[in-house]
């Protein structure tokens, strides 16, 4: 069991027959009433996002979850191959688990697989990927850093925001939190 008041961000809980991580909280106290921490929860196993208030002081049952270290190998159909790289053992996910990470899954890449009691959850992303423009409009002479922005399409199909400096064929670091351009890769 651990205490609301001890959570932290990336914090896993099991509440209402669910597995959530914590993505933000804020301890409030009002100036009359009880205090109470405000949540933002994610569902490990839909993926959707929640709020919840807590009493202050309230006791959830933390949630141990295994993570593994795996390498995306391909897609087979709507499935998706992981090996596990002590081991070799191979885990195939279905699509629908991983939506929002196949924007930035490339081949060969190593992810975390999260697990709960041997039920797999789905996978977590580094913060950064670098990944290639594949199609975007030509930068203009006299187009500044500081300018505006363009759309780019890059190699897994996401499109991004990026400065009008930027061509086909960069290779950019992108955040996997929020699908946004953080700069060029080196």
């Amino acid at each position: 069991m651990i205490s609301v008041n001890d959570f932290k961000t990336g914090v896993t809980i099991e509440v209402d027959g669910g597995i959530w991580r914590v993505m933000e909280f804020q301890h409030v106290k009002p100036g009359k009433g009880a205090a109470f921490v405000r949540t933002k929860l994610r569902n490990l196993r839909s993926g959707s996002v929640t709020e919840k208030t807590f009493r202050a002081g309230e006791k959830v049952a933390k949630a141990q979850i295994d993570n593994s270290k795996m390498q995306y190998l391909y897609a087979n159909g709507d499935m998706h191959a992981f090996m596990d790289t002590e081991t070799y053992d191979q885990i195939e996910l279905p699509e629908k688990n991983i939506e929002y990470e196949l924007k930035f899954l490339q081949e060969n890449m190593e992810v975390q697989v999260i697990q709960f009691q041997g039920e797999v959850l789905g996978v977590e992303l580094p913060n950064t990927v670098v990944l290639e423009v594949v199609q975007t409009d030509p930068g203009i002479k006299g187009d500044t850093a500081s300018g505006g922005s363009k759309p780019a399409i890059l190699s897994t199909g996401l499109s991004v925001q990026v400065p009008f400096f930027i061509n086909e064929g960069d290779h950019l670091i992108i955040n996997t939190t929020d699908s946004s351009y953080v700069s060029r890769a080196q």
